[in-house]
């Protein structure tokens, strides 16, 4: 096990400082200047040019991307040009938001996905199997922010259940939940009904239900086990995802998370902040799929041979 672990860790050092040279190249070329951007338009050209000699932004672009992988490695993004704070701290300040956020639109995702794939599969081809299969392919399709602003026109402004927005009591926290795991919830409903029909069509489960199973037997004890990897594994992915995809939920219900820093960061062109948003969200979706990778390894033996 520890060996299979190092092994998924080794092979994403490569995927991880190729992101990290991808996001410095790609925000080094976006025209404008981040010191012009930070001072007042009337600022002479000496104080811009010790400004960015104060903040090594005269240095060759390789020396800049090799000091900024380095500090990473130190666990120093940089400081925010914009709030003049440690990167490292305002993300970590953020990102419980975020993590509240993810953990309730994941325990929504899974709570209504499995259920509604599962009765998808005893009810096949009845009312209940094309409802819940027309909702789940409704929100695998709707985009994020038409989804929120929808929800805040109907239970916000014309109902008033609901607050717009904010982040304050529990009621903030239902409509951006709803949203981010609308789509996750529909993506494990159809990959549950799928992964459960093709597996009763297998040979042991006409033997178990020739043995007198019952059919909730026969789904629960043996089915449902043995279709449940590949459902398990888009879990995990889902997780890392929605701790780092849920920049438009953010934004749209002013939640105060990684995903709202980053769009305020990319408004302003503040480079560290933007590069560390980045980073950090890429390092939670490698580690998701660490997880997937282990619980592979758990759930199916022929993962240790490999």
């Amino acid at each position: 096990m520890v060996l299979f672990i190092i092994k998924r860790i080794i092979s994403s050092i490569p995927i991880l400082l190729g992101v990290t040279l991808l996001i410095f190249i790609l925000l080094h070329i976006v025209p404008g200047d981040p010191v012009t951007l930070m001072m007042n338009d009337h600022v002479d050209p000496d104080t811009i040019a010790r400004v960015r000699a104060q903040m090594h932004l005269d240095e060759p672009i390789y020396v800049q991307y090799f000091n900024f992988v380095w500090d990473a490695l130190h666990g120093d993004f940089g400081v925010s040009y914009k709030l003049n704070r440690p990167v490292a701290t305002l993300l970590v300040d953020a990102f419980p938001n975020t993590l509240v956020l993810a953990t309730a639109a994941m325990i929504f995702s899974w709570v209504v996905g499995v259920p509604a794939g599962i009765l998808s599969v005893v009810k096949k081809y009845s009312v209940i199997d094309y409802f819940f299969m027309g909702s789940a392919l409704l929100g695998v399709s709707m985009p994020v922010f038409w989804s929120g602003l929808l929800l805040q026109y109907i239970f916000a402004f014309t109902l008033g259940w609901l607050p717009v927005s904010g982040f304050d009591n529990i009621l903030c926290l239902i409509m951006p939940t709803v949203v981010l795991g609308w789509g996750p919830a529909g993506t494990i409903a159809r990959l549950t009904r799928s992964s459960l029909l093709e597996v009763m069509g297998n040979d042991y489960i006409r033997t178990a239900r020739a043995k007198g199973l019952s059919a909730i037997a026969v789904l629960f004890n043996h089915a449902l086990k043995n279709s449940f990897l590949p459902v398990v594994t888009v879990m995990a992915i889902q997780v890392a995802s929605m701790l780092s995809g849920s920049v438009i939920t953010e934004t749209i219900f002013s939640i105060p998370g990684i995903g709202r820093i980053a769009v305020n960061a990319i408004q302003t062109r503040d480079l560290p902040l933007l590069q560390g948003s980045i980073l950090f969200t890429t390092i939670l979706v490698i580690l998701g799929n660490l997880a997937a990778d282990m619980m592979y390894f758990f759930l199916d033996p022929r993962i240790k041979n490999k």
